[in-house]
């Protein structure tokens, strides 16, 4: 009883104005958040899994499991899109009613008036990023864990495919001198399955004048020799000279570091790791001279943070949009042009994405272009609403 009034007192604070102003603006937003997670879930996980049901035996207990686990991944992109949709509808609603040209004629802004809005916008970029950080990645990795363990062998999945890892050091010459500094390994497996690596070559570079190709079925790592050992393959040797020799052998004992199975520990999506997981992630590509990754990588850290923002930006274009003198906009018109609006900002978002992964534009600029467009729009939308 206590709590709830020192909740009262607290609420008591916020001005008539916010308060009334929130009121109008919970109700849609709750809505939408509910509408966008039905229809992105139906898209992104219920059908994926009714084909598992039919095509794998998929328990239903366990599909439903599944399905809860996943539902955090599309509660949070239905943050953004939500708030864009309340935003239009409360403010549209309030001007077609009048009420928005009863407080201007008072003396109150349009910027005051939108004021609620954005602070409404900061409480769910917060709930965004916290979700999106500490809550998606362990629920969708705890959705492949029960996934896996369900459906065994009837449905693989690696635990890494198509792992890359070089590494850069000494170039030595017979006496064990010191020649140059470069490549020296690259490592490359099939897949990562069980602790095994699988369809294994690695190229070593580190002797000057020669190269040393080993190819073999599988490999795992021995902490008791703190050594790799490969089974059922072969050694290549190969000299300036043109001479070569070849073995064969049952099992080789082979000195490397465990990047390889750091590499394959990374997962493809960064949407399933944290920021401080992405971090070590990127870490681990620079020790491997992987550009691309790293580019990649340091792009999406970039992105942890820009996807909250979007509440932000989305508050202001559409509360701005809606409080345009003589605008009128019913739910299905909030509904169509969030729609659009939304179309067009992912469409920026993954544009200067796909130009930072390449490299053509910095990682700062990939990721943060979008958001200081679309804000430019939406500060110009609220000057031309305050006319």
């Amino acid at each position: 009883m206590k709590l709830l009034n020192y909740f009262r007192i607290r609420i008591n604070y916020i001005p008539l104005l916010d308060r009334w102003i929130l009121s109008q603006l919970i109700p849609p937003l709750i809505f939408s958040i509910s509408a966008f997670t039905v229809v992105s879930v139906s898209v992104g996980v219920m059908f994926d899994l009714v084909r598992k049901i039919v095509e794998f035996n998929l328990p239903l207990n366990i599909a439903f499991n599944i399905f809860i686990l996943r539902l955090p991944g599309f509660v949070v992109l239905s943050f953004p899109m939500a708030t864009l949709l309340a935003s239009l509808l409360t403010y549209s609603k309030l001007s077609s009613n009048s009420e928005l040209k009863a407080l201007r004629a008072i003396g109150i802004s349009i910027y005051r008036i939108i004021l609620p809005s954005l602070c409404l916008a900061l409480l769910m970029t917060g709930l965004t990023f916290v979700f999106n950080n500490n809550i998606v990645p362990y629920s969708n990795s705890k959705a492949d864990f029960v996934l896996r363990s369900s459906l065994g062998k009837t449905f693989t999945m690696e635990e890494g495919e198509d792992i890359i890892y070089s590494r850069h050091g000494n170039i030595i010459d017979s006496d064990n001198n010191k020649v140059s500094r470069s490549l020296t390994h690259i490592f490359y497996a099939k897949d990562y399955t069980d602790g095994f690596m699988n369809k294994v070559k690695v190229l070593d570079l580190s002797k000057y004048g020669y190269t040393q190709v080993l190819s073999a079925e599988k490999a795992f790592w021995d902490s008791n020799i703190n050594k790799w050992q490969f089974l059922n393959g072969k050694l290549l040797l190969f000299s300036d000279k043109g001479d070569s020799t070849v073995t064969k052998f049952d099992s080789y004992i082979y000195p490397f570091n465990t990047g390889p199975i750091k590499v394959a520990s990374i997962p493809k999506d960064a949407n399933d790791m944290t920021l401080s997981q992405a971090k070590k992630a990127l870490e681990i590509y620079k020790e491997t001279s992987n550009i691309k990754e790293v580019r990649r990588l340091k792009v999406r850290i970039q992105e942890k943070f820009t996807l909250p923002m979007a509440c932000i930006v989305f508050s202001l274009i559409g509360s701005s949009l809606a409080s345009i003198p003589n605008s009128k906009t019913n739910g299905t018109q909030g509904f169509g042009i969030s729609i659009i609006l939304i179309l067009f900002y992912y469409i920026l978002s993954f544009t200067f994405s796909s130009l930072g992964v390449k490299g053509s534009i910095s990682h700062i600029s990939a990721a943060w272009s979008p958001v200081f467009i679309s804000s430019i729009t939406g500060l110009l939308l609220m000057k031309y609403a305050n006319r």
